[in-house]
């Protein structure tokens, strides 16, 4: 059912998706130090599930017989503008979805229906993030920065015990 490029293929996800996480830690980190509480919570969801998505493709290296290497594809990169955050984070999402594309279809050329499924069900999420960021990139071209920033506060006193 395995073979070594399918291990492989897991083990770029995997990178992929430490990577990811921990870009989206990042930018949730920034947001707060901005004053974007709303949008810092958006970003440690999205952590979450990248991390939820590394744990899966962990899973699977292990399953197969391989051991899983915990590293990052790259350094996550601290943005200077929401404008550069999202195009980064879409970027990275997209190359996602071009990798794990041709990992499922190779998975499904040696028979590997796990990995292949594994594979899809995450491109299927990485669109969902790619689609909210798009949507994010043109609400700040058309409402501004400003005006965009605005909806990204919870206002005074939110959060305060």
């Amino acid at each position: 059912m395995s073979n070594d490029q399918t291990i492989k293929d897991l083990q770029t996800a995997l990178e992929m998706e430490m990577t990811a996480g921990h870009q989206y830690q990042l930018h949730a980190q920034v947001l707060d130090d901005w004053g974007l509480d709303l949008l810092a919570a958006k970003m440690r969801e999205e952590m979450l599930e990248e991390i939820g998505h590394s744990d899966l493709f962990m899973e699977r290296i292990i399953f197969l017989g391989g051991t899983p290497e915990i590293r990052f594809q790259k350094q996550p990169v601290r943005a200077e503008t929401l404008q550069q955050m999202f195009e980064m984070d879409a970027a990275d999402e997209q190359e996602a979805i071009d990798v794990y594309s041709k990992a499922a279809q190779r998975a499904a050329e040696v028979g590997d229906i796990g990995s292949r499924t594994l594979f899809e069900k995450i491109v299927l999420d990485e669109e969902g993030h790619k689609d909210w960021l798009d949507t994010q990139l043109a609400l700040l071209k058309r409402l501004g920065e400003q005006a965009y920033s605005a909806k990204q506060v919870s206002g005074p006193g939110a959060g305060e015990d």
